[in-house]
């Protein structure tokens, strides 16, 4: 829903600053940012993960995935999605940016990983330090400098980093340091990827190739089984209808159908292949509800489960059942 988009972080912080600088809260904000983590959600669900690596930032955005999936599982009655656990690498820290902020493009204070080296250094030396001179004993404690420096290097490399700080290096010299140290990380990788870049038509090629796999692997079986779920079917399916008048039309399959009325309250209704009415909901407050009875009936076997204050059955009981049951051989 809205509201769980609504209380997405990075949505959040765009509309904070909106307000502090007196502007319309969607000020700037775009639809790719509001929506994005149902984007994400969308790449996790494809490949039914059971598992996602992310970053400490990421976490909100797995939760969402999570309640995503767990509605439309409640809603249509099966699994169809598995509900992805958060993995966090707790040796992996998120970095601060430039100006001691979390490194984020939003806030326009990266380090590109495969920047010229020239415009490392100066990216380096802009680094947003204190007023502590040189010789006097700085913390390493909050240092972005120091941080971006311990990600980059060995335990060994580290301690004579912060024994430098304790003795007063001054903030051109560690600056000095730290784009040495990433430089020698990164060179080698700079390298390869200015090869890569250099032969952009083989990569193009590469991810299309790739990209089409994917998609006859995961994507288009899966998409095929929802659409179905959710009653999306492709009509040549329900054969010719031109054809011969003696060929018998496949029967539809009954089909549960959830609605809003004016009063805004939810329903659902069971439907007979043949369009008749075989159960009738009354209302709900909330869609989920609606969903979680719905996914109760269609695992209905017998008639004490059809006998509720929440719908009423415009059909025998046998037909009703029986219309379950079929329900049951297409899951």
């Amino acid at each position: 829903s809205k509201g769980i988009l609504n209380r997405a972080h990075a949505y959040k912080a765009a509309v904070d600053k909106n307000r502090e600088e007196q502007q319309d809260e969607d000020a700037g904000i775009s639809a790719g940012l509001f929506m994005y983590p149902v984007l994400m959600a969308a790449d996790i669900l494809i490949f039914k993960a059971n598992r996602v690596p992310v970053g400490r930032d990421q976490i909100q955005h797995i939760e969402m995935a999570r309640d995503f999936a767990q509605r439309f599982n409640h809603v249509y009655g099966k699994e169809y999605f598995p509900l992805p656990e958060v993995v966090i690498d707790e040796q992996v820290a998120t970095l601060a940016g430039l100006d001691g902020r979390k490194m984020s493009k939003s806030y326009h204070n990266t380090i590109p990983l495969f920047a010229p080296r020239a415009e490392l250094k100066k990216l380096v030396f802009s680094i947003l330090t204190d007023s502590r001179a040189p010789g006097e004993p700085k913390s390493t404690e909050g240092s972005a400098l120091f941080q971006m420096y311990q990600a980059f290097a060995s335990a060994e490399q580290t301690a004579a980093f912060a024994q430098a700080f304790a003795e007063g290096i001054s903030w051109g010299d560690a600056k000095q340091q730290l784009f040495e140290r990433i430089d020698a990380e990164l060179t080698p990788l700079r390298e390869r990827y200015d090869a890569l870049m250099a032969e952009p038509e083989k990569i193009e090629a590469l991810l299309r190739r790739r990209g089409q796999q994917l998609r006859e692997q995961y994507a288009i079986p899966l998409l095929k089984e929802l659409r179905h779920a959710v009653g999306l079917r492709d009509l040549s399916s329900a054969g010719d209808i031109a054809g011969d008048a003696s060929t018998e039309a496949r029967a539809a399959p009954p089909l549960f159908k959830q609605y809003r009325e004016k009063d805004g309250r939810f329903y659902f209704k069971l439907l007979a292949g043949d369009g008749s009415l075989l159960i009738q909901s009354e209302g709900f407050d909330s869609p989920r509800d609606a969903g979680q009875l719905i996914g109760v009936l269609k695992q209905t076997e017998h008639g004490d489960g059809l006998q509720s204050e929440l719908f009423k059955l415009d059909a025998e009981v046998d037909v009703v059942l029986a219309a379950l049951q079929e329900l049951r051989a297409q899951a």
